[in-house]
């Protein structure tokens, strides 16, 4: 089962559906820019600048797609308005193609490893990580995958309880130590059990606070250490769940995290209730992270993997 046997028809649809705010939004602003214009001017331009920033793709990277369609419009004088959709497409597909990250699997579905896959997942609380570590677990066992769950945020008291319910509802096994633990152990154990199971993935929670930033990262960096021993190279994957109805608020999440541990992937929440799915384009471009999975709704099966050209396309469907 490849990446792409996950985009039926269906999928597509829901992916259509889920981006419908962000995208009537957007199309509505650009067709109100190239109104009376038959060529890509520097007016046009000046609205499509505007039009990007107020979208939350951010100042960063919509000053680098502007500069790219500027090249393009100063090698072809007579550009027409009607191409700047498939030109800012192009563009913005290019940016995303240049965030990929080698070493993460592509799939839930993945060929059979020696040790657990391990993935270990931050983010602050009230962006949909527990949920989101929830649909991951689901669509891997769905895929064929055995799963085992790591509760090692302990800070919070719903947050075990949380994640209790999740892996009863998915039925895979869920690894605590209760309110208080220790993360760390938590996630030494969690390793262990996931390697005595013989497990495919792990997936370890971690706590959401960002009140004292120095705390945050010795909990990470003591957690990443610990499982280490275990698996030299765990963990394989450090997921950053980003609600994208906050805008520029996930970015600077973005920021705080990425300085606090080395996050090489991102899911971003909650696309289908906004219409700032630029956000998007901007986090993966600003933070060079490539974005793997998008929630785009609240059923299991919502949570898709992300395909940068299903993606925009969807942006971009008239």
């Amino acid at each position: 089962m490849g990446l792409f046997s996950f985009f039926s028809k269906d999928k597509k649809q829901e992916l259509d559906k889920g981006l419908e705010k962000t995208k009537d939004s957007f199309f509505s602003k650009i067709s109100k820019a190239i109104i009376g214009k038959s060529t890509v001017d520097d007016d046009v331009l000046d609205n499509l600048e505007e039009i990007l920033v107020t979208s939350d793709v951010g100042v960063e990277t919509t000053l680098k797609i502007i500069d790219r369609i500027q090249k393009r419009v100063a090698a072809d004088k007579y550009l027409g308005v009607n191409e700047l959709n498939n030109i800012l497409r192009d563009e913005i597909v290019g940016l995303l193609n240049e965030n990929e990250h080698p070493n993460l699997i592509k799939d839930f579905d993945f060929p059979k490893r020696h040790d657990p896959y391990v993935i270990m997942v931050v983010g602050v609380n009230g962006v949909g990580k527990t949920t989101t570590i929830g649909k991951l677990a689901h669509q891997f066992k769905s895929a064929g995958k055995s799963v085992v769950l790591g509760a090692a945020d302990t800070f919070r008291a719903a947050a075990v309880s949380q994640l209790e319910i999740w892996a009863e509802r998915v039925g895979v096994p869920c690894v605590t130590q209760g309110m208080g633990a220790d993360p760390a152990s938590v996630a030494f154990d969690s390793l262990k059990s996931a390697i005595a199971r013989q497990a495919d993935v792990l997936i370890i929670d971690t706590a959401g606070r960002l009140h004292n930033k120095v705390n945050l990262m010795n909990e990470l960096s003591k957690i990443r250490k610990v499982m280490t021993k275990l698996i030299p190279d765990a963990p394989h994957e450090v997921l950053l769940v980003l609600d994208a109805s906050t805008g520029q608020n996930a970015i600077e999440q973005a920021r705080q995290f990425t300085a606090a541990t080395e996050v090489n992937a991102l899911a971003l929440t909650k696309l289908d209730g906004t219409a700032k799915g630029g956000v998007v384009i901007g986090i993966s471009d600003q933070f060079k992270i490539p974005v793997k999975y998008i929630g785009i709704g609240e059923k299991m099966t919502d949570l898709q993997p992300f395909i940068k050209e299903e993606f925009v396309d969807s942006l971009f469907k008239s």
